[in-house]
């Protein structure tokens, strides 16, 4: 110590004394870095776009929540949803009362595949839907055991509805129609539903099938009273008072409903109890149900057939399946030709639309025949 003072502390003070202007000299650089950062991204934005300055990995993966009225009109992002069978009947018998919509609005075909499994067909339908995307939606319906492995190319990739395992003939089957039209009426653009099998065809190509469905008056579900004992002969009286034998009615399968309909059959709770309780084998519910109950409704919006070419020459429950060996120009063009019915109550010779049952194996002689005979 010298003269009283303390070095040690005399030391520190001069240290304590220049931290503060390295800190001064660090914050001055952080100012200047960020005034040009600021600069420069401000002028490449005006020049090229926020999205290509900032890429889109960086913005939140959470799809942002439409808000407005495209919350109500856009169909969900993806198909797979948690919504039980109540849960979705019900949201999708929700319907405007005002007909004119307040957006622009393209009226499209829902293409509704009931199937077990596989759709060995697909590259047909492939080909088919190719260059149409805005007028058409697909919905597929499968067991629930079935994972499909569709490319992402694939017009069919992403779109199996989630499914219940359904049985030919019982209201089970009923339950899957009406599961596939639910889901369909979630895209407000949908305005007409068809229901297809793995093993249908389309007859003609998209602009011709597209034309005849958005200009008919009518939808084309078959519905016709049979004396029969496969017709009346399956009605139960404890159907009445909701539906009388007078009101019976027999159908195929396979139909076509436009969006009026389809909201009927999705929203039924007075029909549907009757059926599932004593419609059942040797009553098909599938033949009865929505002929019936269409019949009760909307008789006058029924073109009373079916659109759906299928081959019931053979004897048996079911119609004939067409494999390799059956594919030939003379089967086109009993398919196609020397048919007569009834379009907009004008006779036509342009009476089906689609076809069944074909086997996986008539996809390949289909395919040469179908630029031919089937336009696609």
């Amino acid at each position: 110590m010298e003269n009283g003072k303390d070095f040690g502390a005399v030391n520190r003070a001069s240290q304590t004394r220049a931290v503060p202007h390295r800190l001064l000299h660090l914050l001055v650089l952080f100012l200047g870095f960020c005034f040009i950062f600021s600069v420069v991204s401000v002028y490449m934005i005006r020049h090229y776009g926020v999205n290509n300055v900032y890429p889109t990995s960086f913005l939140p993966c959470v799809e942002k929540e439409p808000i407005g009225l495209e919350r109500w009109t856009r169909p969900p992002p993806k198909l797979l949803h948690s919504m039980s069978d109540e849960e979705l009947f019900w949201r999708a018998s929700l319907a405007p009362r005002i007909k004119k919509y307040p957006f622009n609005r393209v009226p499209k075909i829902a293409f509704m595949f009931l199937t077990t499994g596989p759709l060995p067909l697909a590259p047909l339908w492939e080909r088919f839907f190719k260059g149409h995307s805005a007028l058409y939606s697909i919905y597929v319906h499968s067991f629930p055991s079935y994972q499909a492995d569709f490319p992402s190319t694939s017009v069919f990739y992403s779109r199996q509805v989630p499914s219940q395992v359904s049985q030919w003939g019982k209201m089970s089957i009923c339950d899957a129609e009406r599961r596939l039209l639910a889901n369909a009426l979630l895209d407000f653009d949908n305005e007409w539903f068809v229901l297809l099998s793995e093993s249908c065809i389309p007859l003609y190509n998209f602009t011709i099938i597209y034309h005849y469905l958005s200009k008919s008056k009518y939808s084309f579900v078959g519905a016709f009273d049979d004396p029969r004992s496969v017709g009346r002969g399956r009605y139960n009286e404890k159907m009445a008072p909701e539906v009388h034998i007078t009101q019976w009615r027999k159908g195929a399968q396979w139909f076509e409903v436009n969006r009026k309909l389809a909201l009927f059959i999705v929203a039924d709770t007075k029909f549907y109890p009757k059926f599932a309780e004593f419609c059942k084998p040797s009553c098909y519910v599938d033949e009865h149900y929505f002929p019936t109950m269409l019949t009760i409704r909307a008789a006058n919006l029924l073109a009373n057939r079916s659109i759906t070419w299928v081959d019931w020459s053979r004897a048996g429950p079911h119609p004939a399946t067409f494999g390799t060996a059956d594919i030939t120009e003379e089967l086109m063009k009993r398919i196609l030709e020397n048919n007569t019915c009834i379009y907009n109550d004008q006779p036509t010779s342009v009476c089906y639309l689609f076809g069944r049952k074909f086997a996986p194996s008539a996809l390949e002689p289909l395919f040469l025949l179908a630029p031919k005979y089937l336009g696609y």
